[in-house]
């Protein structure tokens, strides 16, 4: 499976998130009905929705996927890589089988898994509901939202983190550790190493403004989609919707590393990837597809970052890890769920 050659070591990566099995099946309208659910429906599980997961393993042909935004991101960098373990992932999951899945689906994706593990709090999952050309999912974090810094302090896991060349972390983290996201961003800021953060959702820069901006001054890359970046304006108070002058801004926030001045990448679906570098936007623009080969834009975002991670972590400039991401979310678009086919055809 690992035949490609690859000029990077194991762990030059380190991700930290919310590691979720996602459990994809198809089912018929009536079952959305059942938990209250539509169809493209993105939400958070309640107590109604529990069942769902056991229902969808025991009664549908259920498939089984390592997930999480974080988690997903450094699979697809993996693949393109083709060489294993050089990212590693810290997360919490709980002790059942789900983690036992979920920890050999990783592996196998290449990834040098670490997870902390919670011994009372099942592992976090994600029912991904087929219908047709539409789904639906529906997220408990669960052992995910228990993630503490202790973890990262042990003796081994924090070898991992100080040898990692490269950070990224979501803000989908900011809603379970903070102190985690900011003792791996001072790391990466005391060994002058790149720090990589995503805006993750708009409901991020509404509700946990103030730990994301604590950890800003760290950040080297950012990225997000045009409602996160909108999202983090009107949160700003920012007077404008130009996503050009909010990415300048973003840009512009204070920063602890003034000799490494911040990047913002803005994706915008199929128009085109916005570069932000102090005062100057270059466009870079996306392969339009036909609308019968659109299978799932779900993930999309997850690959453009995990495209342009395969590419950052080998040195190369700017344009090309843009060009991989671009090349990362088509495929992964082409696929349900955030899943790749066959062998990546990224050419620079």
């Amino acid at each position: 499976m690992w035949d490609r050659s690859s000029t990077v070591r194991e762990g030059i990566l380190v991700g930290c998130g919310n590691p979720l099995l996602d459990i994809s099946a198809s089912v018929p309208m009536d079952f959305l009905k059942k938990y209250e659910m539509n169809e493209d429906d993105a939400i958070l599980a309640e107590e109604r929705h529990m069942p769902i997961y056991r229902e969808l393993v025991d009664g549908f042909q259920a498939e089984f996927l390592a997930g999480g935004s974080v988690q997903n991101s450094l699979r697809i960098a993996q693949w393109i890589l083709g060489q294993p373990k050089v990212a590693v992932f810290f997360g919490c999951v709980g002790e059942d089988e789900y983690a036992d899945i979920l920890m050999e689906k990783a592996r196998s994706a290449g990834l040098d898994v670490h997870y902390q593990i919670k011994k009372d709090v099942p592992t976090g999952t994600c029912a991904v509901l087929i219908t047709g050309t539409h789904r639906s999912l529906c997220a408990n974090l669960a052992a995910a939202n228990n993630f503490t810094i202790d973890h990262l302090d042990q003796p081994h896991n924090k070898t991992l983190v100080e040898n990692a060349l490269y950070y990224y972390i979501s803000g989908f983290f900011l809603t379970v550790n903070p102190p985690s996201i900011m003792q791996v961003a001072a790391t990466a800021l005391a060994k002058q190493r790149p720090f990589l953060m995503n805006l993750s959702a708009p409901f991020i820069s509404q509700f946990y403004m103030a730990p994301l901006l604590a950890v800003m001054p760290y950040v080297d890359i950012i990225f997000g989609n045009e409602a996160e970046a909108h999202a983090f304006a009107t949160a700003q108070g920012w007077p404008t919707e130009d996503l050009r002058e909010i990415g300048k801004r973003l840009v512009a926030l204070d920063k602890l590393n003034p000799a490494r001045p911040r990047i913002a990448i803005l994706t915008q679906g199929c128009d085109p990837v916005l570069l932000i570098q102090r005062d100057s936007v270059e466009e870079f623009p996306v392969t339009r597809l036909a609308v019968h080969e659109i299978v799932d834009t779900n993930g999309a975002g997850d690959a453009f970052v995990g495209g342009f991670l395969s590419q950052f972590v080998q040195g190369k400039s700017l344009d090309v890890c843009i060009r991989c991401g671009n090349y990362a979310a088509g495929h992964i678009i082409k696929n349900p769920g955030c899943t790749y086919t066959g062998e990546p055809q990224f050419v620079e």
